[in-house]
């Protein structure tokens, strides 16, 4: 069985016309995905999904991107592919042409991440499996065999992931069991948009507390006065007892994000995320300090494991975020996993984007069985955002996300939903008034 085709889809959602996922640093967001489909000449239709997220312009250059590792991949066995995953992708970021666009970073990395997690979902298919019990199933050995350990030797070596996985052994069946009597912690950030009316985020607040969220998301960064003044609101509708984290989406330097955040510390902040650049790591230890006790948080645009690294030895960070669609894909992200499980530092899933909560769920769960044994005191994001789309999407109840069980990564979009998102000429964009078209060409 050969993999025969790489196709990949410029799909865009008009998410700004109501200002969903609106922030200091994204005013206008259209939530889009370059949208990967792996085909098998298997009679039985094996393929494989995946996506990379964007926000509207530029998701054409990620899905040429994508376009580019054709042929890299069309052509491959199935079987040695599916065989191992690890030296699959290994042989992406390690092209000794493609590294000269990184290396491992940018779009190039983003791209072979979103082809790595397709053939992630094709295996799991093939399985029969969810991702996250495809994942949480696998020895320790085998785990270890999916990530590259270079440049993490002098933080993490094999032989400390091996423990780190064999002491999870015990009682991984009692956790799988437990995950799908109670599913997962969620917190919220669909009451927290920055282009939000002080009514509809109180209105939201209210309705994420009612519907079993215990901690809701603010956006923050783009004027002080109104921060304070959303913040005081959002603690009155939700009250004392819920946690009430914030978000800079990398809005500042050192000195203003010290004295910005200072003045938010009446409220209880849980955390404050991406206050500065992703790429800072003696900024985030330096706001770290700044503003303690508040926590600090960075990582959906952490552009891969070597910085997720260096953040945590440098101590710069109280807790991270992961993304299932920034870095190398799932063999990286298992590498940023075992990192944050051997300094003791708490993931808590970045999920605020189309497809973004489908994919993550299934890192967060193989974490909690495989990894670390932890869920009660982290949580995925969660925005309530275009779900409808997707073939299996997330379910969440009472403020838990509930473990997928159709096989796969949760990641097949309906091929309706495609077509009528395709930018420029589908459905959803033809139907666009004419400013609105121009402006986001």
């Amino acid at each position: 069985m050969k993999i025969t085709a790489l196709d990949a889809y410029d799909v865009r959602f008009p998410t700004s016309r109501q200002l969903d996922g609106s922030d200091a640093m994204n005013p206008d967001p259209d939530y889009s995905a370059a949208y990967v489909v792996l085909r098998t000449d298997d009679p039985a239709g094996l393929a494989g999904y995946g996506l990379v997220f964007t926000i509207g312009r530029g998701n054409d250059v990620q899905t040429e991107a994508i376009r580019v590792l054709d042929h890299l991949i069309v052509g491959r066995d199935v079987d040695e592919v599916l065989g191992d995953l690890g030296a699959f992708a290994r042989s992406l970021t390690s092209d000794s042409q493609l590294r000269w666009l990184g290396p491992e970073k940018g779009v190039i990395h983003m791209a072979i991440g979103g082809v790595v997690n397709a053939v992630w979902d094709m295996a799991a298919r093939r399985a029969g499996k969810p991702l996250w019990r495809f994942i949480a199933e696998m020895s320790p050995e085998q785990i270890v065999a999916q990530i590259d350990f270079r440049y993490l030797s002098d933080a993490l070596t094999p032989e400390e992931a091996l423990k780190i996985l064999r002491d999870a052994e015990s009682g991984k069946a009692a956790r799988i069991a437990e995950l799908i009597e109670r599913g997962y912690p969620a917190y919220t950030t669909s009451p927290g948009w920055l282009g939000y009316a002080d009514e509809k985020l109180v209105r939201l607040a209210k309705e994420a507390v009612a519907e079993g969220f215990r901690t809701i998301k603010l956006k923050v960064g783009l004027d002080v006065e109104a921060d304070v003044h959303r913040c005081r609101l959002a603690r009155q509708a939700i009250g004392p007892d819920i946690a009430l984290a914030i978000d800079a989406n990398q809005r500042w330097d050192v000195a203003p994000a010290i004295a910005w955040l200072n003045r938010l510390k009446e409220f209880g902040i849980a955390w404050i995320e991406e206050p500065t650049s992703p790429d800072d790591v003696l900024a985030h230890a330096a706001i770290r300090s700044g503003v303690a006790p508040m926590p600090v948080s960075t990582g959906e645009h952490t552009q891969n494991r070597v910085i997720f690294k260096q953040l945590l030895q440098a101590q710069a960070v109280d807790l991270i975020q992961i993304d299932a669609a920034r870095v190398g894909g799932v063999n990286e992200n298992l590498a940023i996993l075992l990192l944050a499980a051997k300094f003791g530092v708490r993931v808590f899933p970045h999920a605020g984007g189309v497809g973004l909560c489908e994919l993550v769920q299934h890192l967060a769960m193989a974490d909690f069985v495989a990894i670390t044994g932890k869920m009660d005191d982290r949580a995925i994001e969660f925005v309530d955002h275009l779900h409808e789309h997707f073939v299996d999407p997330v379910r969440v109840r009472g403020g838990r996300y509930l473990a997928p069980t159709a096989p796969g990564f949760s990641a097949q979009m309906h091929a309706a939903s495609v077509s009528a998102h395709l930018f420029p000429d589908g459905e959803a964009w033809s139907e666009a008034d004419a400013t609105s078209v121009r402006r986001f060409a």
